[in-house]
């Protein structure tokens, strides 16, 4: 067993909010995106909200100017071919003025929430504006 196993948890009401998002976004039309933190003094990975965001401009609005946060997102995209694609990816974001623990605490727990919600890709993104520029980063994955 990895060494973050053993240090974060996921309840088991989060895993199964983890796996009902991954296969209810597959097909998804519209952007989806439900974000996660790390409660620091159980180091228990849940979701930071019951919403589940459409627009990215909401949840950029959403994410703090000062603490790290894991966003799940789906977003339908169409490819050069033609064909529509729904790439599931974690959004690591990490704000530059963020403190020092608070960095390590997420940095160590990014492969294992990486894992457990079973996403394609990791973007790593410093400010809420970077998800302006999240479709070009997916167009570019396959």
């Amino acid at each position: 067993m990895a060494s973050e196993a053993r240090l974060y948890t996921f309840s088991p009401e989060t895993r199964e909010k983890l796996r009902k998002f991954r296969l209810g976004t597959s097909r998804a039309k519209d952007p989806q995106a439900v974000i996660y933190q790390i409660d620091k003094h159980t180091l228990e990975i849940a979701q930071a909200d019951e919403q589940t965001y459409s627009n990215l401009q909401e949840l950029g609005d959403e994410l703090p100017g000062h603490s790290p946060r894991f966003v799940l997102l789906s977003y339908p995209t169409t490819l050069p071919s033609g064909r529509l694609s729904v790439p599931y990816v974690l959004i690591y974001y990490l704000p530059v003025t963020c403190n020092a623990e608070l960095r390590m605490l997420y940095a160590g727990a990014k492969e294992l929430m990486r894992n457990t919600a079973e996403v394609g890709k990791v973007i790593e993104m410093a400010e809420a504006e970077d998800l302006e520029s999240v479709e070009e980063k997916l167009s570019g994955e396959q």
